[in-house]
């Protein structure tokens, strides 16, 4: 469950910033990515913060650039908004 008092924008900047430039790539791989990272970062529970991945896509801090249903495009990269 996600804390009403969290910081989506907060921890949106927190994610860009623990990630090497260029990353993450992919749909799978980087929700993934972002997902041990708040585990890692923040002591969430795995599906806490795969919940908090989707949180993030759905309220527009975080975009996939590709199609994820398309292999050719699959490898794109993800944006981070975190002024949504």
């Amino acid at each position: 469950m996600i804390h009403e008092d969290l910081d989506l924008r907060q921890l949106t900047a927190e994610l860009k910033t623990a990630l090497a430039p260029g990353e993450p790539v992919g749909y799978l791989r980087g929700k993934a990515l972002m997902r041990n990272l708040l585990v890692e970062m923040k002591g969430f529970s795995e599906l806490e913060a795969e919940e908090l991945v989707d949180t993030l896509e759905l309220r527009g801090f975080l975009r996939f650039l590709g199609d994820p249903s398309e292999r050719s495009i699959a490898d794109s990269h993800w944006e981070f908004s975190p002024h949504s």
